[in-house]
């Protein structure tokens, strides 16, 4: 017999390599978590023979998960969303629900199949179908991010559904509970339900939020990250308990706790301080909801496993995209939002087993409906990844939107030349773009935020809807025109999408990419970037220049101080382009930059840089950018080739020596 310990440390391996090996398959943890629990359960390898020990602890990870949704239960983000959440979600939800009913009366009389009688009652319908309506937020959110898509037009009815999908849960939690009575007691367990459910959750709204404010306000007045985060257990494990007192559960009170800290100026400290304890607790969850999954009878009943995976899937992305398309959206957007939602997701494991708990579904059941829906989240990268393939054969007027869009941004670029082409129109785009126009300089910027676009073409600015990561939407843009291309956003998969791109189709554009901080930067540098700008830097330098100039250093020592530094870490800014403004008797002889471009009968051609001896004229290569667009340091044995472009510093008599030797000798 095993000891507590000896369990707890076969958990935690068994989670290590899950994650770990999830994250070299670039798929989400939570399917790493499913899958070492099939292994390592009773049905499996049977190194964990019970899995009681650890579904107590388990279940605190439903705990914070509610507790986490409560914090992102926000009111005006809903008013704003109220059309994609309570009708596009709504509608999701009820009819697939209704769907399963429906399909498992079809099933029944189609037992004859698979060999197996089908006997669930249609309390065990609702249920699964309620398990089959969610949708996995922690899959598709996390590759929406990836693939900027969350602030596309499919990605907001996609978030929209999943906001409903997630505030959905909250009622089920009562109802499925009261449907385990049966019989004449089926209403009067509704009913005490839900006034149960009424009666508490209006004292706890109505003075629970004055409550909540004052008291975690008096807990941060002692200054104590441990009293604070002991508090905060106790608020959140404190209110599950009462709502399981009362006969609810104790994922409803944890909601509710979720929902009173967001309405406190605490939320974003809380969510930090939570997100440790939501996602460890998460990952037992999943681990022993792997280990209730039994392959005999899935290897038995393969066909009706099948048949549970491939046409709920089907049908859920075809009921979607229809939705969406009565919502107003395009054929194409309503078919990436039937695809984004196809698969089950985590509170789906949730709802089953409460369900199983109450006895609700057979136990028989539960392993082929595990199975199916983890085969459907298994399939979801996947069918992300291909989902603009599938979109282009299944909807013709996907690639003429498309098509439209792209005319609609060369539209506006077609004229401009030597422009700059900013990736990403927030704040830092908006920013760059104020200070172009100061300078009359032409700019093209693309952002997937449509709300935003729609302001800023309003006000007049030269912005469009456009992904910076695809090719088509950058050489409509203007790419080979343009003189640079900005990344404003910090998302290094990104970045490094767009210097691909700009590598394979534009090697002259240089791009200037912003970072959080150095960590990316070689990577970065390696794809191409001619800079690369990290935010921690700048910060740390505006912060040095106030604390000097706070503790009584020369304001003229501060900003050379500072200057300094930004010479130290950018290259470019070292010395500079000369322009028909620098004529200044004081800049007449300071350093600057030039490039000088070799055309195939330039007499430095196939010959090192050392032999030039441009050192000799007080001229620096800074770099040299090669006709495939590489950017090299400018080393003495690097030898030079027609189409090569150097970047030079020194004053210019010998910037103008320099130019003349490598050309003509």
């Amino acid at each position: 017999m095993a000891t507590t310990l000896e369990v707890v440390l076969l958990y935690l391996i068994a989670a290590v390599l899950g994650v770990v090996g999830c994250r070299l398959l670039k798929l989400p943890p939570m399917l790493g978590y499913l899958a070492v629990g099939v292994l390592i359960g009773p049905n499996a390898l049977a190194v964990a023979k019970d899995s009681s020990a650890m579904a107590n602890l388990a279940e605190f990870g439903v705990v914070f998960l509610m507790f986490a949704i409560g914090l992102e239960f926000n009111l005006p983000k809903l008013r704003s969303m109220r059309t994609l959440v309570f009708g596009l979600g709504l509608t999701q939800v009820v009819l697939t629900v209704l769907g399963a009913v429906l399909g498992n009366l079809m099933l029944t009389s189609a037992t004859a199949w698979f060999g197996l009688p089908w006997d669930l009652g249609w309390q065990g319908a609702f249920v699964l179908g309620a398990a089959m309506a969610m949708s996995s937020t922690a899959i598709v959110v996390k590759l929406m991010a990836e693939r900027l898509e969350l602030e596309s037009e499919h990605g907001r009815r996609v978030m929209g559904v999943l906001l409903f999908q997630d505030l959905a849960v909250v009622p089920l939690l009562v109802l499925i509970p009261a449907l385990g009575s049966g019989g004449e007691g089926l209403v009067t367990a509704l009913g005490s339900a839900l006034v149960k459910a009424v009666v508490l959750l209006t004292l706890l709204l109505m003075g629970g939020q004055r409550l909540m404010r004052w008291w975690l306000t008096l807990v941060a007045r002692r200054k104590s990250e441990e009293l604070f985060m002991l508090n905060l257990l106790l608020v959140t494990l404190g209110l599950a308990w009462l709502t399981e007192h009362f006969g609810l559960s104790l994922a409803l009170g944890a909601f509710v706790a979720g929902m009173l800290v967001a309405e406190t100026e605490y939320k974003h400290q809380v969510e930090a301080d939570i997100r440790p304890f939501h996602d460890v607790l998460l990952g037992l969850f999943f681990i022993t909801i792997g280990m209730k999954l039994d392959w005999h009878p899935v290897w038995d009943h393969w066909l009706l496993v099948l048949t549970l995976t491939t046409l709920p899937v089907l049908t859920k992305a075809a009921l979607a995209a229809a939705l969406a398309r009565v919502f107003r959206a395009t054929p194409g957007v309503a078919l990436r939002t039937g695809l984004y939602l196809a698969q089950a997701g985590e509170f789906g494991f949730v709802l089953l087993t409460l369900g199983g708990e109450h006895g609700l579904i057979d136990a028989r059941w539960q392993s082929p409906v595990l199975a199916s829906m983890v085969l459907s989240m298994l399939a979801t990268p996947f069918v992300i990844l291909y989902s603009n393939r599938i979109v282009m054969r299944l909807s013709a007027s996907d690639w003429l939107m498309q098509s439209v869009q792209l005319t609609a941004i060369a539209k506006k670029a077609i004229r401009t030349e030597a422009h700059v082409i900013i990736c990403g129109y927030g704040r830092s785009g908006q920013n760059l773009a104020r200070l172009l126009e100061q300078e009359h300089i032409p700019y093209m910027a693309l952002d997937l935020d449509p709300d935003r676009v729609r302001q800023a073409a309003a006000a007049g600015q030269s912005v469009v809807f456009g992904d910076a990561a695809r090719l088509t939407s950058l050489v409509a843009a203007g790419l080979s025109r343009a003189s640079a291309v900005v990344i404003s956003y910090h998302d290094t998969p990104s970045a490094l999408k767009v210097l691909h791109l700009v590598q394979q189709h534009a090697p002259q554009v240089p791009v200037v990419v912003r970072t959080l901080d150095d960590s990316d930067l070689e990577k970065l540098r390696a794809a191409g970037a001619t800079e690369v700008v990290p935010e921690a830097l700048e910060g740390s330098l505006m912060l040095a220049s106030q604390a000097l100039a706070l503790v009584g250093v020369p304001l003229r020592r501060v900003i050379r101080l500072v200057q300094d530094a930004r010479y130290e870490r950018y290259g470019l800014l070292r010395d500079y382009f000369h322009g028909a403004d620098d004529d200044s008797a004081g800049e007449a002889q300071q350093p600057r930059l030039r490039t000088v471009s070799l055309p195939p009968g330039a007499v430095s051609v196939g010959r090192p840089l050392g032999l030039l001896a441009l050192d000799g004229l007080g001229v620096h290569v800074v770099s040299v950018r090669g006709a495939d667009g590489h950017v090299r340091p400018g080393e003495a044995d690097f030898v030079l080739t027609a189409g090569d472009t150097l970047l030079l510093s020194g004053r210019p008599e010998a910037l103008a020596l320099a130019e003349t030797r490598l050309l003509t000798g």
